[in-house]
């Protein structure tokens, strides 16, 4: 006797059959894995391959694509987590394998660097592979690489396992979005970019604090072993309802090789100099300058080969529609000042208000609560039809003055300052990301889509990595910028230098120190308040920069064009209206 699901694969094929055998009547090619029913009228329910039925109203998400949305936010979500977490571990990681913590920076270094080299070909990847088994292949590979990471016995095995985690995890984001985009018609995909955004974006706010309270309750082990879990949910959910749509391609067209070296040695190269730069004092260094050629001569080398080559793995013709241009400056830019800043206001907390990591940890949490509270909104307003541009310009408008916000802080600034904040920035980050990704995306062609969300997610990447960076570098060398300009305060013929000694130095004698103990005492304090306040302004000097940064790339904004949501593609699932 047959299972249930022997059955319903039985019956599942036949009524394929069928639609094939109707569609070719008629002179049409159906969708892989959706079954028409003969019908008089457009009104008719429609047959869903899993035995759903809903009507042929597209504007209406049946709960089969929700659970598609869970399936791919589930794998994005393990991925960026991942990331983030780690991060907090370091320090226990190198103390556990009896290496030092710039030897354990190679766990995040090794990760981004194979991440970065699959990013780009996911898409090319989709359409020869096939886009179900590479996103199955991949969440299997990244599950289990966190086993074995989490089981790792030195730091030599634990950074091959890291590769094999940035490898396979590249490429989750930019096909999660295509099959997203896909699967949801018209309006409904500000909705779905909703849902799926929300994820993406609490993970690297929560992750860090996450990520510290398990390594400090149990072991950093147990940072790799929590991703166990959800990469058994993401694989069953996507084995039962993610499809490959009919354009999918398994094996077509030819593996350009030349390419795919250009790319892993240019990307390779790049990341390491970006992860590296500040470490080693960027062009100072031999090691930076010849990673800097390389990346330099084999991206340029890459760039021209795609744009000429017959079949290429990234799509860069896309950048031909103005609409997708700006995007890709905009998500640019947006991971730039995103990123950075996520860097950069845990270190302002912990080194400048003296804070601990898991307080910090806590308090940099209510971007992702602004976030969680207008991110329904967003897509509710999207599906309403309201303009995605305007949305935009009111999200990096909000977002820029709270970074102007953060400029104006002190070191006697309270847990409330930052919170409002926080809750600004994260208000404003909701109006930015689902309008930001449907719009570009929008004059895109369904077929193109795995190649266009690669690309995007790629310069947004490379984007947070030169924001990150850029934060530290330029911390550091502002820091050293004032510190020399309010050196020269302090002077003996300064009064408030006389004032403030005259405080010091008395009282420090009241509490045991000879007369010149306590002069050099009185001195090393004040030395000491000139060089917090000088840190002070250097984080001051990048909050606002980043606060002109996100107001100055509004009018890019305007370029792009109004995207008419009856033109939108359908999901390949679903059959329209003319096929009866």
């Amino acid at each position: 006797m047959r299972s249930k699901t022997g059955i319903q694969r039985g019956l599942r094929q036949e009524i394929e059959m069928a639609d094939s055998s109707l569609s070719r009547a008629a002179g049409l090619s159906p969708p892989a894995g959706t079954a028409a029913v003969p019908r008089a009228d457009a009104s008719a329910p429609v047959l869903q391959s899993p035995g759903l039925l809903a009507p042929c109203n597209d504007q209406v998400a049946i709960p089969h694509r929700w659970l598609t949305a869970i399936a791919v936010m589930s794998s994005s979500v393990m991925q960026v987590l991942d990331t983030s977490v780690v991060n907090v571990s370091l320090p226990h990681i190198a103390g556990s394998l009896s290496s030092s913590v710039d030897e354990a920076t190679w766990v995040l270094t090794s990760y981004l660097v194979a991440n970065a080299i699959i990013l780009p070909i996911s898409g090319w990847l989709a359409n020869y592979i096939g886009r179900r088994r590479l996103l199955l292949g991949m969440v299997a590979g990244f599950t289990l690489g966190s086993l074995f990471c989490g089981l790792a016995p030195n730091l030599a095995t634990l950074i091959v396992f890291r590769v094999v985690q940035g490898a396979t995890g590249g490429g989750m984001q930019p096909l999660s979005q295509a099959v997203l985009l896909e699967e949801f018609p018209g309006r409904e995909q500000g909705k779905a970019m909703a849902f799926w955004s929300l994820g993406i974006i609490a993970a690297p706010i929560f992750g860090p604090t996450l990520g510290g309270w398990i390594t400090d309750t149990y072991s950093w082990r147990w940072i790799f072993f929590i991703n166990l879990p959800i990469g058994v949910l993401s694989l069953i959910l996507i084995s039962q309802y993610v499809l490959d749509p009919p354009y999918i391609g398994r094996g077509a067209g030819r593996v350009d090789a030349w390419g795919i070296g250009m790319l892993a040695v240019g990307m390779g190269a790049l990341q390491i100099m970006l992860d590296k730069g500040q470490e080693e004092d960027w062009l100072g260094s031999n090691f930076i300058r010849t990673l800097c050629v390389l990346a330099l001569a084999f991206l340029t080398g890459f760039v021209i080969r795609e744009l000429t080559v017959k079949d290429p793995i990234v799509y860069f013709r896309h950048l031909r529609s103005r609409t997708f241009a700006a995007g890709i400056v905009l998500v640019t830019m947006l991971g730039f000042v995103l990123y950075g800043s996520l860097v950069l206001l845990p270190l302002f907390m912990q080194t400048l208000l003296g804070w601990t990591a898991t307080i910090a940890g806590i308090w940099n949490s209510p971007r992702g609560i602004g976030t969680a509270i207008c991110m329904p909104l967003v897509g509710y307003l999207l599906g309403k039809g309201w303009d995605g541009r305007w949305m935009l310009v009111f999200g990096f408008a909000v977002a820029g003055l709270a970074f102007f916000g953060y400029s104006h802080m002190t070191l006697q600034s309270g847990t409330w300052d930052l919170f409002w904040y926080q809750i600004t920035q994260g208000v404003g980050m909701a109006f930015v990301f689902v309008p930001l990704t449907t719009l570009t995306m929008s004059p895109i062609a369904k077929q193109e889509t795995g190649y266009a969300t690669s690309l995007y997610n790629t310069v947004r990447n490379i984007g947070s990595s030169i924001g990150i960076s850029f934060v530290t570098t330029w911390v550091a060398r502002r820091s050293q910028f004032h510190q020399s300009v309010l050196a020269g305060n302090l002077s003996a013929t300064n009064p408030l230098h006389q004032q403030a000694y005259a405080g010091l130095a008395p009282y420090l004698q009241q509490h045991g120190s000879d007369a010149v103990t306590a002069a050099q005492k009185a001195d090393a304090l004040l030395y000491g308040m000139l060089q917090q306040q000088a840190t002070l302004l250097s984080y001051m000097d990048v909050f606002h920069l980043m606060g002109i940064l996100f107001l100055a790339i509004i009018p890019l904004i305007l370029l792009m064009r109004k995207m008419e949501h009856e033109k939108q593609r359908e999901p390949h699932r679903r059959l329209s209206s003319s096929r009866k």
